[in-house]
């Protein structure tokens, strides 16, 4: 089967369009069938169209395409940003942008990035209200790992030494190294997204494919059929 899998949008609405029209081109080219599309996580933040990222996730992503949607990092915060707002950690990194995108008042996103604690409730509860019921269901439902033939979806990658069964959740969201730096067979190719590089990294044993989108202009896909790979990207 075709699997196409697509690295952090993190809010870039205009490169989210243009690998859809990348990813059904290919489709197109190759000839038609049905594939999976996997997206790795991290669809909010920085960027300044969370709100409309999510949107356009959630509609048709085109011909004889079935989505999987993988949990970041940054999902993990805007859930527990909304649960209890305790610090402006997600805030600082990023949620900002988030807030403003889903319409929360822009002074008060500016005084909850403070990390004053009536600023950080207020600021959830006014989230919380201007989030859509089938966004927040996207947020909690998003899966922590993916796994088809040869290849393991994740947004960060696994720790080596570990069956890929027994990872957990805190790894697969956050790890760098030592799984970075490791040459091992984990099992299957870790095919990942949350450390950004100029390029995207095509390794024996993981396929990096965060390039850093929403500052380089760059968002980077991949197909897999076989034992065949190709880039997609919406900047060369």
């Amino acid at each position: 089967m075709r699997v196409y899998a697509v690295g952090d949008i993190h809010g870039r609405l205009d490169l989210t369009e243009i690998i859809l029209d990348l990813i059904n081109a290919d489709q197109r080219e190759r000839g038609i069938l049905p594939a999976m599309i996997v997206f790795l996580g991290d669809y909010v933040d920085r960027g300044p169209s969370s709100k409309e990222v999510v949107d356009r996730l959630l509609g048709d992503l085109g011909e004889c395409l079935s989505p999987v949607f993988i949990k970041g990092n940054h999902e993990s915060l805007l859930l527990s940003f909304l649960r209890d707002a305790q610090d402006n950690f997600w805030l600082k990194n990023g949620g900002d942008s988030a807030l403003l995108s889903y319409g929360v008042d822009a002074d008060l996103v500016k005084f909850a990035t403070r990390g004053t604690p009536t600023g950080l409730q207020e600021a959830s509860a006014r989230f919380r209200d201007a989030l859509p019921e089938s966004h927040l269901s996207f947020y909690r439902n998003l899966r922590p790992c993916f796994r088809v033939g040869g290849y393991f979806f994740v947004h960060g990658g696994v720790r080596p030494g570990v069956p890929l069964e027994e990872q957990c959740e805190e790894d697969l969201l956050w790890i760098r190294d030592p799984f970075l730096t490791s040459n091992k067979d984990f099992g299957a190719v870790v095919v990942h997204g949350h450390t950004p590089a100029r390029e995207p990294q095509l390794l024996p044993n993981r396929i990096g494919l965060d390039t850093y989108a929403f500052k380089s202009n760059r968002l980077t896909a991949v197909g897999l059929e076989g034992t065949r790979r190709w880039i997609l990207s919406t900047a060369s």
